[in-house]
């Protein structure tokens, strides 16, 4: 064992390793998720002083099934849930045996566990809501920033969700061929929201979050696995290694944003670069084409361009214009914006950013703001520029997106009398 400080991602890894096992073991979803929350918070307090386990994913499954024990043990209708809950061996035993002691609790259950989330009794937004707390780890506050719901409702949403999987009856286990390709759009964009999650923190001091990423990366390739043969798993895998490529070049030494076109190419991951390419260009020519596959091709351009000013715009928008007919939405519409802009001009980028300003889920979104600065910027108005800067960076909720915007508005306010920026800060998808 080695003490010190506990490595939080270490947790986020291990927590649906462990909740996939207990809830494979023991059914009952919701009690097991109880019960490897306890089982984490006891690692947070007990880790840093005693020192890691040799184990820690056995030393959790463990702690996480006596606290199931205790848990079923204190209910009053105690024999009820005993028998609801079947144990493999008697709970004497289970007590007493080392941690992972039957054959194949070793196995990694986390896509079962996604899959497990994507009930078909749950509502489209529940799946995705469940999965991201039980498989991504994300707090209730970090999904109600990505899916632009109040912190409230996401609450309650992700509580009757659990009580949905427990009354299901869904045995825990892979779906059937048929059911599974109903399934597989929830499971795609999990992993989407997760990844995008670490690669840009919805909130906190730091700009990202490299374990969520991870993890959804992960995730994407033991899907990948499972599917072979499906176009936009290869798709997604291909966009979240695209886009993953870059994240070094992301930050300054001292934390800071930096954009995509001021990023340092040289600091992309060129394997990253080349088996996302590889893997979208297997993925288009096979069939119908879907958003993640048109977001990876989006992203491959960006990647495969030399610098900013050889960046192939027209393809870029004409792709966008292709993911809107395919699967619209405010950001999709957002992003083309800065691709309109960047082929005909920043008028005609602002002229599309009214009709989302009509649109209440992003009307106040800082993303929106932040791009009608940047449009406001190449088209010279620098005080308006400015103004709208620091109104983004007003709405923003990460520390490190608030404070690059806050510079932003520092530096066109410094700037002389007639001189006009033209930095190009472009979507990065």
């Amino acid at each position: 064992m080695s003490t010190g400080p506990l490595p939080e991602d270490l947790l986020r890894e291990l927590a649906p390793q462990v909740l996939g096992a207990l809830v494979r073991r023991h059914g009952q979803f919701d009690s097991c998720e109880d019960a490897v929350q306890e089982a984490l918070l006891a690692a947070a307090v007990q880790w840093p002083a005693e020192g890691v386990p040799a184990n820690p994913r056995g030393w959790l499954v463990t702690v996480a099934s006596r606290r199931l024990v205790d848990q079923v043990r204190s209910d009053r209708a105690r024999r009820e849930r005993e028998d609801r809950i079947v144990f493999a061996t008697p709970q004497s035993e289970l007590l007493a045996r080392p941690a992972d002691a039957d054959a194949g609790q070793d196995r990694d259950d986390s896509l079962a566990l996604l899959f497990l989330c994507c009930h078909p009794a749950l509502s489209a937004p529940s799946r995705i809501a469940l999965t991201l707390r039980a498989v991504g780890g994300l707090s209730t506050a970090q999904i109600s920033a990505a899916l632009l719901v109040p912190e409230a409702t996401m609450a309650q949403r992700i509580s009757r969700a659990k009580q949905t999987v427990r009354s299901s009856g869904l045995p825990f286990a892979l779906p059937e061929p048929a059911e599974r390709a109903q399934r597989l759009r929830e499971v795609l964009q999990v992993l989407y929201l997760v990844f995008n999650e670490g690669y840009t923190a919805s909130s906190g001091p730091e700009l990202t979050a490299p374990a969520l990423s991870a993890e959804a990366v992960r995730l994407a390739r033991l899907l990948r696995a499972l599917l072979p043969e499906d176009a936009e798993v290869a798709g997604l895998l291909a966009l979240m290694l695209l886009t993953e490529a870059r994240r070094e070049a992301r930050t300054a030494a001292d934390g800071a944003l930096v954009p995509l076109a001021e990023q340092d190419r040289a600091r992309w991951d060129a394997g990253a670069i080349a088996e996302g390419v590889t893997l979208v260009s297997w993925a288009l020519p096979r069939g119908e084409v879907g958003p993640y596959q048109l977001q990876a091709a989006i992203a491959a351009v960006h990647d495969e361009a030399p610098s900013v000013a050889e960046t192939d715009w027209p393809q870029i928008l004409g792709l966008y214009e292709l993911l809107e007919r395919v699967s619209p939405g405010p950001m999709v519409t957002l992003n083309r914006a800065v691709a309109v802009a960047m082929v005909h001009g920043p008028s005609a980028g602002l002229e599309l950013l009214e009709v989302l300003a009509q649109d209440r889920r992003t009307a106040r979104h800082h993303r929106l703001v932040a791009t009608r600065a940047h449009l406001l910027e190449l088209s010279g108005e620098r005080a308006a520029a400015a103004a709208a800067y620091r109104q983004a960076a007003a709405l923003a909720t990460s520390v490190a997106e608030r404070r690059h915007l806050a510079g932003r508005a520092v530096e066109l306010g410094d700037q002389l009398p007639g001189t006009v920026s033209v930095k190009v800060v472009p979507a990065e998808r």
